[in-house]
């Protein structure tokens, strides 16, 4: 990492999914119970999940963990390596529909659903990125590094009083934007933790850029198709809390070429030793050739940045090595 300021990895990437998506999805899922205890325990619902991957190993995890089958539905862009993920987590089903995630949702709520109904299934549809519960679930992310900031700062001896009560430093948060959930999460989260005030970098790849292109033409866009290959962002219209919160002056969109997000993986796997797939890559760009000062050029040496990793399943050394091969 080659910055000046104070950079903080919020690793994702060891979710029992390998990825965020096990907050928000798990949350959600949860919350389809009555809580009570016999319901959660009998496996009487039946999740539907359409996904580019990474949601659906998130529901696949989560009903597992909850004694209940997983049907996900994927688009024909998703990998056999991720299709092979899928089914060994344990997915009732995995069905290819669709060139886009749009097409693949639209196949599940119009077919799918219908039909599990009709047999008398407790069929729960479980969306990748649009329902308050799993913002409410990926709003716990912030209230963790709002925590752990705090012990570091009582660590170190410093004062953080606010009203008499503690409140942690955060100058910036880095988060990736497919569909807009872990962003909409974000937001909420330092609402509730009183760090509404930090600056947010919402990072997209060309190709999968449907909050910047929103935001640019000052309505909610489709994008004709996803042309990046980070395909885990690879939703075509962001959802509109996403968009409302994209217009938040705290709320900065940076668009990245896949050349970019693809190099910060390999350079990631160098430093850290962690694999990550592009759509997380771009988030850990702004660490590398002196973007992130040039992003937000008013940083301190004791600035305080969190980078959310926020994961992907979609990646091995095979894997990265020919993306290597593909953007040299």
């Amino acid at each position: 990492m080659r910055v000046t300021s104070k950079i903080y990895l919020k690793l994702e990437n060891l979710q029992p999914s390998g990825s965020f998506k096990s907050r928000g999805i798990g949350n959600l899922m949860r919350s389809s119970f009555s809580f009570d205890i016999d319901s959660v325990n009998n496996g009487s619902r039946h999740f539907y999940s359409s996904s580019g991957g990474n949601a659906g190993l998130g529901c696949v995890h989560a009903a597992v963990a909850l004694d209940s089958p997983a049907t996900i539905v994927i688009p024909t862009s998703t990998t056999e390596y991720m299709k092979s993920k899928l089914r060994n987590a344990g997915a009732l089903e995995v069905i290819q529909h669709g060139k886009s995630w749009a097409e693949a949702d639209g196949y599940l709520r119009e077919n799918l659903l219908p039909e599990a109904r009709v047999r008398g299934e407790q069929a729960v549809y479980v969306p990748p990125f649009d329902a308050q519960e799993i913002w409410d679930g990926h709003a716990t992310l912030v209230h963790e590094i709002a925590e752990q900031l705090t012990e570091e700062e009582d660590e170190e001896g410093q004062d953080c009083q606010t009203d008499g009560h503690r409140t942690a430093v955060l100058d910036a948060l880095v988060c990736s934007v497919g569909g807009g959930g872990l962003l909409c999460g974000i937001m909420q989260g330092l609402e509730d933790v009183n760090l509404q005030a930090a600056r947010v970098l919402a990072m997209e790849t060309y190709g999968a850029d449907s909050l910047s292109q929103a935001l640019k033409a000052g309505h909610l866009v489709t994008l004709p198709a996803i042309t990046s290959i980070a395909t885990s962002l690879g939703a075509r219209t962001v959802c509109r809390k996403a968009f409302e919160y994209g217009q938040k002056t705290t709320v900065k969109s940076v668009v990245l070429t896949d050349k970019e997000a693809v190099h910060a993986c390999q350079r990631f796997a160098d430093d850290e030793r962690l694999l990550v797939e592009p759509a997380c890559g771009v988030c850990v760009a702004v660490c590398y050739d002196g973007r992130l000062e040039r992003l937000l050029p008013d940083l301190q040496e004791d600035s305080k940045v969190v980078i959310v990793i926020c994961g992907g399943s979609n990646v091995s050394l095979e894997i990265l090595e020919k993306w290597a091969n593909d953007y040299k």
